[in-house]
């Protein structure tokens, strides 16, 4: 059984396998592959959904966690907190969009919107990693 204390390093996962599933979805479809696209795409909503929860939950019971770090790294920090917040909270409407698009079959308006959500969504997963190593592990 997993303690809440694990939540963090799990969200990590979550976030880390998401953001590999979406660069082998971008891949796949690249190469004209649109089955694994598909595949890895639906996986990488599985993952983040399955993160969203775990951090709602995580945050639910623990409320927020202070950054200590001082110095330059506390810019850094919170510099990346921000970006990654703020498109965090973008990212869900656009994922959704881009998703529905995909299962109606509107492929000229999925890639259209595509563009954007594959690479901000990309960022928020990698820039979740990072806040866990600098919140968690500096």
């Amino acid at each position: 059984m997993l303690a809440l204390s694990d939540l963090p390093a799990v969200n990590a996962t979550l976030n880390s396998a998401s953001a590999l599933l979406l660069a082998a979805g971008y891949f796949f479809i690249r190469r004209g592959n649109v089955a694994a696209h598909r595949r890895c795409m639906i996986a990488a909503l599985v993952a983040s959904a399955l993160f969203l929860t775990s951090y709602l939950i995580y945050h639910y019971n623990v409320g927020s966690v202070p950054f200590t770090g001082r110095g330059w790294i506390r810019t850094v920090y919170f510099s990346i907190l921000i970006t990654h917040t703020i498109l965090a909270a973008l990212i869900v409407p656009l994922v959704l969009v881009t998703l529905s698009r995909a299962l109606r079959a509107d492929f000229v308006r999925h890639r259209r919107i595509a563009r954007w959500t594959l690479p901000l969504w990309f960022y928020v997963s990698v820039t979740g990693v990072v806040v866990y190593w600098m919140l968690y592990r500096l």
